[in-house]
């Protein structure tokens, strides 16, 4: 809708690229209130929170450029323009999810126990996040005359896929939120969490207008999710019944 915020003399403000930062500071500074409560150092937090964002972000521009390879090959500055749009969310999660795993490790902390702590307030920043997509008008809907908006940037009526995603997500971190509060056990906060947004996903992708047909009229993005709900629902169980043992 409405890409770039304002202009500073040679300076431009991009919405995607400040909505971002606004996610990644109201995400942290919740967390971190939330860790002190639980005796965390908040440096520590923070540096977790950082090295994730980076790596999310960094995985997801690469398995986005991957996926759109050929108008990069022919655009290659554009990979680097990360202020206007451009991250595949599942690319993120994999990067991020292994550094945040060789740090964990490296700090001698229990993954699933900080996982579980953190996972939330990621959702958090993706909710935020997806509104600056519908500012950038990227991760937009099909086309509908009667349940669209108009988005300039396309010069058509579409479906505001960002901001029902948006909501999803709050709806997810409140659901996290309260799961989290009750007594549970070690990894299941997580996997809840890649449970719900993969449900999530595989449901909004029928109305993205940005997404091909990868195989069986499916996108690739709702094969990956179809993976990640069997695996998540696999772990969930699987933990519940160790727990029992």
């Amino acid at each position: 809708m409405y890409p770039i915020i304002c202009q500073l003399g040679p300076l431009t403000v991009y919405s995607y690229g400040l909505v971002l930062v606004l996610a990644f500071t109201i995400a942290v500074f919740l967390l971190i209130l939330k860790a002190k409560n639980q005796g965390l150092n908040s440096d520590l937090i923070f540096n977790l929170c950082t090295i994730i964002l980076v790596s999310g972000i960094i995985g997801a521009r690469i398995f986005y450029v991957i996926l759109n390879l050929k108008f990069y090959i022919n655009n290659p500055i554009q990979i680097i323009m990360l202020a206007r749009g451009g991250l595949a969310w599942y690319g993120g999660l994999i990067l991020g999810s292994l550094t945040c795993i060789v740090y964990l490790r490296y700090k001698g902390l229990d993954i699933y126990k900080t996982v579980d702590l953190i996972i939330p307030y990621i959702a958090l920043g993706q909710a935020i996040g997806r509104i600056g997509c519908f500012l950038n008008g990227c991760c937009y809907g099909l086309e509908s005359p009667r349940f669209g908006i108009y988005f300039p940037v396309h010069d058509a009526v579409l479906i505001p896929t960002q901001l029902y995603s948006s909501l999803a997500l709050l709806g997810i971190f409140i659901i996290l939120r309260i799961f989290q509060e009750r007594i549970h056990r070690k990894g299941e906060v997580f996997y809840v969490y890649l449970f719900l947004y993969s449900l999530w996903r595989f449901f909004i992708e029928f109305f993205r207008g940005d997404s091909e047909a990868f195989i069986l009229n499916l996108s690739l993005f709702q094969i990956i999710s179809i993976a990640l709900l069997i695996l998540s629902a696999i772990m969930l169980v699987g933990i519940r019944v160790a727990s029992r043992e």
